[in-house]
C-alpha cells in the first residue's frame, strides 16, 4: 500500500528560508518526514540529495568534505547531517562564507543540531533552523493551520467543517450537502493511539504497537548512545517509558530520580539526551515576567502520543472507559502537539506554556502571541464540558484585563463532545476538532 504523498505545512517557510539564507537547517524526530520533503524541494529546484546514513557517502564527506559539498548540484541537501561531524560543517561555513549566495544547502538530522557535541560550529548568522513534527492532525485532513492564529481575532471560530481524509464517504456527504459527523471520544483516543508517524498511519491497527517499541529502540541504541557516553544505558528505556506514563506533568526531578534510581546530574543529563533526539520536549511555565519562567517547574510531553500509547500497551478501547487514568494526559498532550505542530509552521512567532501559581490556578495550555497577546486552553476528555472547567481562565481574563487590557484575547474550553458554545466575555467551548476541521455551530 502506497501512502499519498501529504503536504507539509512548513515547506512554505522551508522555501522561503532559501530564498533568504545561505543554509537551512531541518531537523527532527527520526521518520517524521524530513527526507521526503527535502528530496521534494530540493528536486524542484534542480538540486541534488545525499544522506550520510549510507557509509560509503559518509566516508566521502568526511574525507574530503569541501570537494563532496561543492561537486553537487545545489541546493544540496546532506540528510542525517550530524552523522558528517564537525569537520563537515567547518568546511561548509567556509564555503558559504566565500560564496553567501542564498539556498544552496538544506541540511536534515535528527537531532538537535544545536546540542549535537560532536559539532561545535553552530552556522550563527548564516543559518535558519526549523523544526519538522511528525504529520498534525491539520495536515492530515487537508486544512490549513491557521486554526490557532484566528483565535487571537475575535475567538474561535465556528467555520463550515473542512472535508477530513478520516471522515466516512466524504464524497457522499459533501454532493448531498450534509456535514459528516462530529468526532466522539472513541474517535479522539483513536488518533491519540496513531499519533503523527507518517509510516503508522498506514499500518493496521494491530502493527502499531511493534512499530512504536522498534522505534523507540532504535532511537535509543541508534542515536542517543552514538552520541553521548552513557553509562547507565539499561536506564534509557526506562526513563522513556515513565516520561510517556508521566506526559503532561510538571517535570519534579527528585521524585523521579528516586523512582529510577538515579542520581539527578544523571537523570538531568538523560532528559536532555530524550530531548535531543525529539523524544519528549517540554513546555515552560508562563509569567507575565519573562524572566521568571525558566525558574518554574516546566511539563514535559512526549512529542508524539501513539509513542506513548505503544510504550504503555495502550489501545482506544481502553483508553475510551471513563475512569481510564492516562486518557487526560494522553488527551492533553495530544493538543499540545497539535497546536505546537500548527505553529511551528506559520511566521507569527507564537510560543506554548503552561500556567501554574502559587494559588493553585491551573491552565493546560497558554498560547503567546510577540507582544504579549495571550489565548488560555483548557483539555477535557468529557463529551459534556461544564462552564466550571473554565474558572482559572476566567481568573487569567480577569487579572489580565485588571493590569494589562487587551492582552487576554481568548479562553477555549476543548473536548471530545460536539458542543460549540459560548459561555461568557470571550470564553468558548469547542470539540477538539475545531482545531483542524472546522464547521457551522449547530
Amino acid at each position: 500500500m502506497v501512502m499519498p504523498l501529504v503536504p507539509r505545512h512548513l515547506r512554505q517557510r522551508i522555501e522561503g528560508s532559501l530564498d533568504a539564507y545561505r543554509v537551512v537547517v531541518l531537523h527532527g524526530a527520526r521518520q517524521s518526514g524530513k527526507s521526503t520533503l527535502a528530496r521534494l524541494v530540493a528536486s524542484e529546484r534542480g538540486g541534488a540529495y545525499t544522506s550520510l546514513d549510507d557509509d560509503a557517502t559518509r566516508q566521502a564527506a568526511v574525507a574530503d568534505p569541501r570537494g563532496f559539498l561543492l561537486d553537487q548540484r545545489h541546493p544540496l541537501v546532506v540528510d542525517e547531517v550530524q552523522l558528517g561531524g564537525d569537520r563537515l560543517v567547518r568546511a561548509l561555513k567556509q564555503i558559504v562564507d566565500l560564496d553567501p549566495t542564498p539556498g544552496r544547502f538544506l541540511l536534515t538530522g535528527s537531532t538537535n543540531f544545536l546540542t549535537v557535541p560532536t559539532i561545535s560550529e553552530s552556522l550563527a548568522g548564516r543559518a535558519r533552523i526549523l523544526r519538522l513534527w511528525p504529520l498534525s492532525q491539520a495536515e492530515d485532513a487537508g486544512a490549513d493551520a491557521h486554526a490557532v492564529v484566528r483565535w487571537f481575532d475575535g475567538g474561535p471560530p465556528a467555520e463550515r467543517r473542512m472535508a477530513a481524509r478520516h471522515d466516512h464517504d466524504a464524497g457522499t456527504a459533501a454532493a448531498s450537502g450534509s456535514q459528516a459527523r462530529c468526532l466522539g471520544r472513541r474517535d479522539y483516543m483513536e488518533l491519540v493511539c496513531r499519533g503523527g508517524y507518517p509510516e503508522v498511519l498506514r499500518l493496521p491497527a494491530a502493527m502499531r504497537r511493534g512499530w512504536f517499541q522498534s522505534y523507540a529502540e532504535t532511537v535509543i541504541e541508534r542515536d542517543v548512545l552514538a552520541l553521548g557516553d552513557l553509562r547507565r544505558r539499561a536506564a534509557l528505556p526506562l526513563l522513556l517509558e515513565w516520561l510517556a506514563a508521566s506526559t503532561g506533568s510538571e517535570l519534579n526531578l527528585q521524585t523521579v530520580s528516586s523512582r529510577l534510581g538515579l542520581d539527578r546530574a544523571t537523570l538531568a543529563s538523560y532528559l536532555a539526551w530524550m530531548e535531543t533526539v525529539f523524544l519528549v520536549h517540554r513546555l515552560q511555565a508562563w509569567s507575565r515576567n519573562p524572566a521568571a519562567r525558566p525558574v518554574r517547574r516546566p511539563k514535559v510531553h512526549i512529542t508524539d502520543t501513539g509513542l506513548a500509547a505503544g510504550l504503555l500497551g495502550l489501545d482506544p478501547e481502553a483508553l475510551t472507559v471513563p475512569t481510564a487514568p492516562a486518557a487526560g494526559p494522553l488527551l492533553e498532550s495530544f493538543v499540545a502537539n497539535e497546536i505546537t505542530r500548527q505553529i511551528a509552521a506559520s511566521e507569527d512567532g507564537l510560543r506554548l506554556y503552561h500556567c501554574r501559581d502559587h494559588q493553585g490556578h491551573e491552565i493546560d495550555l497558554i498560547v503567546e502571541r510577540p507582544g504579549g497577546a495571550v489565548v488560555a486552553v483548557e483539555v477535557k476528555a468529557t463529551s459534556s464540558p461544564s462552564i466550571t472547567q473554565l474558572q482559572h481562565v476566567a481568573w487569567l481574563r480577569d487579572r489580565l484585563d485588571s493590569v494589562s487590557p487587551d492582552a487576554f484575547r481568548a479562553g477555549v474550553l476543548l473536548h471530545t463532545g460536539d458542543q460549540y458554545f459560548a459561555v461568557g466575555d470571550r470564553l468558548h467551548v469547542r470539540p477538539i476538532e475545531s482545531l483542524w476541521a472546522q464547521r457551522d455551530a449547530p
